[in-house]
């Protein structure tokens, strides 16, 4: 699954995007900004791999907005009424660039390119070994550094200034965002399920409504609304019933 944002400062160009990703399962659509600072916010703290951006806003341009992300790993498909910007667009590797009113032949080409370039990089890291991958995180105690292995993760809950990783049952506190710990993670094996929330997919062993049960774990954990669809679409690709 490809989660994406949009970012337009016009609600009918939202509108438009909006109804072409509905045909289209492999898009997880996590949020709409008319306003740019708005979704940089949002984007510190979630798992994003495509943005839909348009390039004239008031507050910050698409172009300055990429600029402001430069050094993060963020795919872009730049949305706009004006042909002028494209040189610029594509000098920031953006995967593509289409022109307003946009029609939907030409939106699908587009999101095809972003598909391949970003299941391709999904698939790299889900062949990680799970078994001998692990993490070495800064710990709350001054000058501690702890090693955990991946594959005894349960489930990792985002803090305000930590993470906390339930392991083999022990808790451990690292000073990481959620965000660094997901784009760590092997996707095919891990998923957030809640905004402060990611389990390890082989533990979960039952869902109870609409929480989940995890193997060994007594806490039960919420499915959050933005992420039920996601989430529900991998269970039931495992569905027999």
């Amino acid at each position: 699954m490809i989660n994406c944002i949009i970012v337009d400062d016009e609600e009918h160009a939202i509108e438009v995007i909006q109804h072409y990703l509905k045909s289209v399962a492999q898009f997880n659509l996590l949020a709409s900004f008319t306003n740019p600072t708005e979704a940089i916010t949002f984007l510190s703290g979630q798992r994003v791999d495509l943005v839909f951006l348009d390039i004239h806003m008031p507050e910050l341009s698409g172009i300055e907005f990429i600029q402001t992300l430069q050094h993060t790993k963020y795919h872009f498909i730049l949305t706009t009424a004006y042909r002028e910007f494209a040189t610029i667009g594509f000098d920031l590797d953006v995967v593509d660039y289409l022109v307003k009113p946009i029609p939907l032949s030409r939106f699908l080409q587009a999101i095809t390119k972003a598909q391949k370039i970003i299941t391709a990089e999904h698939t790299k890291r889900s062949t990680e070994s799970l078994e001998t991958d692990y993490f070495m995180v800064k710990s709350q105690l001054k000058g501690k550094i702890i090693k955990i292995n991946i594959s005894d993760i349960d489930y990792i809950e985002g803090m305000k200034n930590y993470v906390a990783f339930h392991h083999s049952g022990t808790r451990t506190l690292a000073l990481i965002t959620m965000k660094e710990v997901e784009e760590r993670l092997p996707e095919k094996h891990f998923m957030r399920i809640q905004k402060s929330f990611i389990i390890a997919l082989n533990k979960v062993v039952a869902l109870n409504g609409n929480q989940v049960v995890l193997k060994n774990i007594s806490t039960e954990i919420a499915i959050g609304e933005t992420y039920r669809k996601q989430f529900l679409d991998t269970i039931k690709k495992k569905l027999i019933v």
